[in-house]
């Protein structure tokens, strides 16, 4: 299965954008608010709690691959429903001075198929990357 893609241009420098996405203090201002802790370093970790109205979802991250300034790939993992974690990849392209298309790659959520759970779905996770990329933007307005 192909993986979701969601780009977004952010008029921002890459430098900005990219502490934007990889700085605890600034990654809880515009994605997940509870996040402990963050580190863009091969082999960091860290979990949290996100409940929807239904269900309780663990996220378990690990931080895979990072290209400065470029690429940061973070696995994550649902343990109460998979173990094998899906690949969430930002990555980083300079536009111009001040603008950056960011692309946010979700690759895996076929893993999901067999639950019968809204939020596994391509469609919830391809509309679960734009609220943050659109989140990510507005951060910056």
């Amino acid at each position: 299965m192909k993986p979701v893609i969601v780009n977004k241009i952010i008029n921002q420098p890459v430098k900005k954008v990219w502490d934007a996405i990889t700085e605890h203090s600034e990654m809880i201002q515009w994605f997940f608010d509870n996040i402990p802790d963050f580190k863009a370093e091969v082999g960091f970790k860290t979990w949290f709690v996100v409940a929807s109205e239904e269900r309780t979802f663990y996220h378990l991250w690990e931080v895979a691959e990072v290209v400065p300034n470029k690429i940061i790939k973070v696995e994550w993992t649902y343990p109460d429903y998979v173990k094998e974690p899906f690949l969430v990849t930002f990555e980083l392209n300079s536009e111009s001075e001040n603008q950056t298309e960011v692309k946010v790659s979700a690759e895996g959520i076929e893993k999901f198929h067999h639950f019968d759970i809204p939020e596994f779905t391509r469609e919830s996770c391809e509309g679960g990357w734009k609220y943050f990329t659109n989140r990510l933007k507005e951060y910056f307005e």
